[in-house]
């Protein structure tokens, strides 16, 4: 049982006003009903080199949408368990490992890598559909049209897919936009790719109409960032929103290799190639996947909370993405339970990881944890240096702040 409200939390609640309450249930709402993320938006490079995963090593992960589960499969752990209150990310994985068991290469990229299998239809029924539970089911039968559809690209579905689909309209009525973004994904080095970003795309892309689009709530929504989230870039940055994401793709465009960032090209193109692609859709990737290292992963659809709850396994390794943002405003109690769930199941010296549209995150300072509700950072190691410098290798760069803890202890029963 929780002690009562801090002044800390209660100052949280108090501080709502009707209008974040609003958005709150509109972001819900969306949530409730949608597959919000066709793809990750979390670097798994950047990860990997913060996680050290091992074949001792249990993970939990953010189901999202199931590409860095599958990357981390890749690196031979004991078990990978991706949870996701919300079923539709859990039947997209489910959808993807059912094709890496059942489909060879060039289909399986067809579907995940292009987008587009114009035999989607019929592969589903003959090959993946008696691979999925009941949910994904009846929810892929619906839908298996988006990889063979007049919008294009799976990847122009579901609600992030929706605003990108919005853009790539967007750019076809700008061809002088267009041709100069080609150009930048097809630049062989950094100088020339920042060139092309600074003399043909930057005056062209930041107009007020995209200034205008990217500073609305609902476009934040659509992209899966609540009100909370948007608050605190806009409390870091005077150009809010939309100067944020202007200063992130600046610094994707013109300080990191273009060539394998395939987060940015799969969003702004709706596909990826064959050499700019996650792991698990590389044949090296999905061939070992196939081999036997797909079958870790296991899928839940709950809370983390309520996963954690439910059983008593080690875990050690957390990797939880950037849900404590919008919990430590509308949730805090809730956030304070999560991160008692974690400590009851976590192995000795686990590694958490997780982001925030904060460089460094309010709730750190006030959470206080455990059975002698300790402060977070007495309970935990955090790796700031690491983190300071594996940000800037960020392939997406959408977020502030990006958070490595090492759990000092064995945890708390």
């Amino acid at each position: 049982m929780n002690a009562p409200l801090s002044p800390e939390i209660a100052g949280l609640i108090s501080n709502l006003t009707l209008k974040d309450r609003i958005d709150q249930k509109i972001f819900d709402a969306l949530y409730a009903r949608s597959l919000v993320y066709n793809t990750c938006w979390e670097d798994p490079a950047v990860d990997l080199q913060a996680l050290h995963i091992g074949p001792e090593d249990t993970v939990l992960v953010i189901t999202s949408a199931g590409c860095n589960a599958l990357d981390y499969a890749l690196q031979g752990p004991q078990k990978i368990h991706a949870v996701d209150a919300n079923p539709r990310q859990n039947a997209l994985l489910e959808l993807k490992i059912a094709g890496i068991r059942k489909l060879d290469f060039d289909d399986f990229f067809a579907f995940f890598g292009e987008g587009i299998h114009p035999d989607a239809h019929t592969l589903y029924h003959q090959h993946l559909r008696t691979e999925l539970s009941e949910f994904a089911k009846d929810y892929w039968d619906r839908r298996i049209n988006w990889f063979n559809s007049r919008q294009g690209s799976f990847y122009f579905h579901g609600l992030a897919g929706f605003v990108a689909r919005g853009f790539r309209t967007y750019f076809k009525l700008r061809p002088q936009l267009a041709r100069p973004l080609a150009k930048l994904f097809a630049a062989k080095s950094l100088g020339s790719q920042r060139k092309i970003y600074d003399r043909f795309i930057s005056r062209e892309l930041w107009t007020p109409v995209i200034n205008w689009v990217l500073n609305r709530q609902l476009t934040m929504s659509l992209l899966g960032v609540p009100h909370p989230q948007r608050r605190l870039v806009q409390s870091q940055h005077p150009g809010g929103v939309s100067g944020f994401i202007r200063e992130a793709i600046e610094y994707v465009f013109r300080h990191l290799p273009v060539q394998d960032n395939y987060f940015w090209r799969v969003y702004l193109t709706g596909s990826y190639t064959r050499d700019c692609c996650p792991s698990y859709l590389k044949e090296e990737g999905f061939n070992a996947l196939k081999g036997g290292l797909v079958d870790c992963i296991e899928t839940h659809t709950c809370t983390v909370t309520e996963y954690l709850d439910a059983g008593n396994e080690p875990i050690s390794r957390f990797v939880l993405l950037d849900h404590m943002d919008w919990m430590s405003c509308y949730y805090p109690e809730a956030l304070i339970e999560e991160w008692d769930a974690i400590l009851k199941r976590a192995a000795p010296s686990a590694r958490i990881l997780f982001r925030s549209a904060h460089a460094n995150p309010p709730f750190l300072d006030w959470l206080r944890v455990g059975p002698e509700r300790s402060r977070l950072r007495d309970v935990a190691e955090f790796e700031m240096e690491l983190a300071a410098r594996l940000q800037q290798e960020d392939r997406v760069h959408t977020y502030a702040g990006f958070t490595i803890a090492q759990l000092k202890t064995h945890g708390h029963s």
